[in-house]
């Protein structure tokens, strides 16, 4: 309501709250009149890569950034990815919410897979001379966050040896704190 969105870009992080929340999230855009691209499980990152690649109206990532498991809530993006803080409409976005001041929409939203990965992944190695990079052995620990199926995805294009700790997602993080 306080941005009157067109499009928003959602994605969701590996906490077991994060799909039920993410489903809530996207059942009140839809019924705001927005259409949601839903990314999936994905970083902050992605979502902000998202939301500028799609050119979306804004986008929201379902999160507890480095906070423990049993964490949850969301971080909103307006258009271009520009951040929405308590100095940009998110005093305004609570204020809304607590008074239930909610305008009544005729449009349903709908909700569309959006596949950004492969233009994300070329985004991430325009960054580097790939001619370059010689063959080494790297350890990355992705500490069975969202980061995982993305170095699966990278590593096809790297002349890396990419030996992967605690790649699986998994949001219990048995492994330490999502940090």
């Amino acid at each position: 309501q306080f941005l009157q969105p067109e499009k928003v870009v959602v994605g969701q992080d590996v906490r077991p709250t994060s799909p039920s929340l993410t489903n809530a999230l996207i059942k009140g855009l839809t019924e705001g009149g927005a259409d949601v691209l839903d990314i999936g499980l994905c970083g902050t990152e992605e979502v902000y890569f998202a939301t500028s690649h799609a050119k979306a109206d804004g986008g929201i990532m379902v999160t507890a950034s480095h906070n423990p498991a049993d964490y949850n809530g969301m971080k909103l993006v307006r258009e271009e990815s520009r951040p929405i803080s308590g100095d940009s409409g998110l005093n305004e976005i609570r204020r809304i919410a607590e008074e239930g001041d909610f305008l009544t929409l005729g449009r349903v939203g709908t909700v569309t897979p959006y596949e950004h990965r492969p233009a994300y992944i070329r985004h991430l190695l325009s960054y580097i001379d790939l001619s370059e990079l010689r063959p080494l052995k790297v350890v990355v620990n992705a500490g069975n966050g969202c980061a995982g199926p993305l170095i699966d995805l990278i590593e096809k294009q790297l002349p890396l040896e990419i030996i992967k700790i605690c790649n699986e997602p998994d949001g219990t993080f048995p492994n330490g704190i999502p940090n």
